[in-house]
């Protein structure tokens, strides 16, 4: 008889569960997936990731048309703003004169100013700019001295208005009778200041040039001088110097407020009064300041002081102050290096000048027709 072996009951998960579990699973997952998983959402942040990555490779390319562009901005604003600051210091200059010309006409009434003469031309359009003016600082008594300059250097008649009309240059002396009390030395310093007055009041001029009545000038050559500098402004061209401050009593150019200088007993710098030129703006600046300026016994000394403090470029020239030895200015002359003015230092001045200027113009001259060829 056989005998039979005891079943064993049944262990783990049925088949069919796990088929159905699977099944469910499925489903589940495709649920899922659709809900969360949006393709479209997936492309974009795949092509951000692009093209974050492409800028982080790159980045200085985007960053440099940027910056260019930006400058470009920047400097384009620069220009149009210097060119308004331009316009507008260009209006306010032309209404200081305005107000400037108005102070002195209502000053002149009351003081007097020194007569500007006309050496027989009429005035042109006195409005219209120019090259430059040119004072000749002469005193009422000194008329063989004026005759001298007519008759060698400064042209006349018909010359001198074609001088005006094509060159832009004026010339004119400056008698100071009027209103010069005292010395002829007091008369000197005070026809300086007063000479820029009537002058800047009635001309528009690049240059204004001081020249005293004793001086021989080469047209020429100061027109050369002075183009060089045309288009600088607050420009202060002489002969520079430094003396010592004359502090005793009885002796010519005495200085009674020689302390004010220090214990170096010397000047600061400045152009020698025989001939100097000036910048539109610094003549202005004279013109307008005058009343307050303060005037030191020497003409020169005075000059030099109300331009302490200031932006101005000083210029030594010393062709301006050659002497009229034949070894300076004749000896330059016959090399073909004229001078621009000579005098004699010992005498301030030509000496005997209304005696010796026609000399001094064969000698030293640049001959007439030189103002005419000299292009500036």
């Amino acid at each position: 008889m056989g005998l039979s072996r005891p079943q064993k009951p049944p262990s783990g998960i049925p088949t069919r569960w796990v088929s159905l579990f699977c099944i469910v699973s499925f489903f589940l997952g495709v649920l899922v997936v659709n809900r969360f998983w949006d393709p479209v959402e997936v492309e974009e942040e795949a092509s951000s990731a692009q093209k974050h990555r492409r800028n982080e490779v790159h980045p200085m390319v985007i960053c440099d048309k940027d910056v260019s562009v930006r400058t470009g901005n920047i400097l384009s604003r620069v220009s149009q703003t210097r060119d308004v600051i331009n316009t507008l210091d260009k209006t306010i200059s032309s209404l200081e004169r305005q107000l400037a010309a108005a102070r002195a006409a209502k000053a002149d009434t009351e003081e007097g100013s020194p007569v500007v003469t006309k050496s027989g031309t009429k005035d042109l359009n006195e409005s219209r700019r120019v090259f430059f003016v040119m004072g000749i600082i002469t005193a009422l008594r000194n008329r063989k001295r004026r005759n001298s300059i007519r008759e060698t250097w400064m042209p006349q008649g018909e010359e001198l208005k074609r001088l005006e009309k094509e060159k832009g240059i004026i010339i004119r002396f400056v008698i100071g009778h009027r209103w010069c009390f005292g010395s002829c030395y007091q008369c000197g310093r005070r026809a300086t200041q007063g000479l820029f007055a009537p002058v800047v009041a009635k001309w528009d001029a690049d240059f204004y040039l001081k020249v005293d009545d004793d001086v021989h000038v080469n047209l020429g050559v100061v027109s050369s001088t002075l183009a060089r500098h045309r288009h600088e402004p607050h420009v202060y061209i002489g002969c520079m110097k430094s003396g010592p401050v004359v502090a005793q009593k009885g002796i010519k150019y005495r200085e009674p407020e020689y302390w004010k200088f220090g214990e170096g007993n010397k000047y600061f710098r400045h152009a020698t009064g025989q001939i100097y030129a000036i910048s539109k703006d610094l003549a202005t600046y004279i013109f307008v300041n005058r009343h307050i300026l303060h005037r030191y016994a020497n003409e020169d000394v005075s000059l030099g002081s109300w331009f302490i403090g200031l932006d101005v470029e000083h210029i030594d020239d010393r062709s301006l102050c050659c002497g009229t030895t034949p070894a300076d200015c004749e000896w330059k002359a016959k090399s073909g290096n004229h001078c621009g003015a000579s005098f004699d230092w010992s005498c301030s001045g030509i000496c005997k000048s209304s005696v010796r200027m026609k000399e001094v113009h064969q000698r030293c001259g640049e001959g007439d027709q030189a103002i005419w060829d000299t292009s500036f």
